[in-house]
């Protein structure tokens, strides 16, 4: 399987271990986290012509990925 970048580890280098740590002790920020890679998946296999999609809906896709971070980065603040 291919890189699929944006992972949450690349966008918070120096939050790894309180990422880790939250996926393990806190099932809100675990389903958050499962949220971000399913559309962050998504738009990689948009991007890569995997499964194609029309401009709209990667718009919103891409938003919604913001958004998910949006909520994470105030959980590692």
């Amino acid at each position: 399987m291919s890189h699929v970048p944006h992972s949450l580890n690349e966008h918070f280098p120096d939050a790894a271990e309180q990422i880790h740590l939250l996926r393990l002790n806190d099932p809100h920020f675990s389903k958050l986290d499962e949220a971000y890679d399913d559309i962050n998946r998504s738009i990689h296999r948009a991007e890569t012509d995997v499964e194609p999609t029309d401009d709209f809906h990667m718009t919103q896709m891409r938003k919604q990925r913001m958004h998910l971070l949006d909520v994470i980065s105030a959980y590692l603040v």
